[in-house]
């Protein structure tokens, strides 16, 4: 049978009284998200830097190190 609760300072409440005996094992399956999503975070300033060179995602290293270009 399914029980709903909720995480409180990093320990599981449930919501409504068990009948469960003492040692019984149980599995918990998450069915909400904790929070956004990194991506959705970070929408406001994804896609937002101006004036990269062409070969940035290919050559990084030599931008942000120095190194050769590829």
């Amino acid at each position: 049978m399914p029980y709903k609760g909720y995480v409180k300072n990093g320990v599981i409440v449930i919501e409504e009284p068990m009948d469960i005996p003492e040692g019984t094992e149980v599995s918990i399956e998450v069915t909400e998200s904790a929070g956004p999503t990194l991506a959705e975070r970070l929408a406001s300033v994804i896609g937002t830097a101006k004036a990269l060179p062409d070969d940035a995602a290919e050559n990084l290293d030599h931008y942000l190190y120095g190194t050769p270009k590829k």
